[in-house]
C-alpha cells in the first residue's frame, strides 16, 4: 500500500520543524493520522463543491483556515518537499472521490501533506513531547487534531 510520504521524509521534517526524533512504528502511524486527516480534508472540499454548484474540486474548495495556510509557509520554509506521485498512488487507494480533483488542486496537494507533517510535529512538541515522541503522545495528538482539523 502506498503512503503519502516515506519515513526519510516525515523523519527530516519532524527534526527541522520541532526536533523530535522518530522511530520506523511511531512514523508510520504519524502517517497514518496524516493520511487521515488529509481524507477528511477532501471530503469537505467534496462536500463545498458539490455545494457551490460545480463538479470538479477547487483549491478553493479544500477547507484551510489560516493557521493552516501558514503551516504550508512554514512547511515551504523546511525546503523539504513531498512527491506528487506518491499523493496521486494514494489517492488511487481510498474510495474514489464523489468528484475528480483539478489540475489546479492536483499540483498543492504535496503542501498540505506537508503542513500535515508539521502540524502533528508542532502539536506533540507543544503537548510536552519530549526528544522521541511516545505512543501515547501521538495519541493525545491525534485526539486534537480530529477536534480542530
Amino acid at each position: 500500500m502506498a503512503r503519502v510520504v516515506g519515513f526519510k521524509k516525515i523523519e527530516a521534517v519532524f527534526k527541522k520543524a520541532a526536533s523530535l526524533e522518530l522511530d520506523k512504528s511511531k512514523a508510520d502511524r504519524i502517517i497514518d493520522i496524516v493520511e487521515k486527516k488529509f481524507h477528511d480534508l477532501l471530503l469537505v472540499a467534496v462536500e463545498k463543491t458539490g455545494y457551490n454548484g460545480r463538479d470538479v474540486i477547487q483549491p478553493a474548495d479544500m477547507p484551510l483556515t489560516r493557521g493552516f495556510e501558514e503551516s504550508i509557509r512554514e512547511f515551504k520554509k523546511l525546503e523539504e518537499e513531498v512527491d506528487l506521485k506518491d499523493v496521486l498512488l494514494y489517492l488511487e487507494q481510498i474510495p474514489p472521490l464523489k468528484y475528480p480533483i483539478s489540475k489546479e488542486l492536483e499540483e498543492v496537494l504535496p503542501e498540505y501533506i506537508g503542513a500535515l507533517m508539521l502540524i502533528v510535529a508542532r502539536v506533540l512538541k507543544q503537548i510536552g513531547a519530549h526528544k522521541k515522541p511516545s505512543v501515547e503522545d501521538i495519541e493525545k495528538a491525534e485526539r486534537i487534531l480530529d477536534l480542530t482539523l
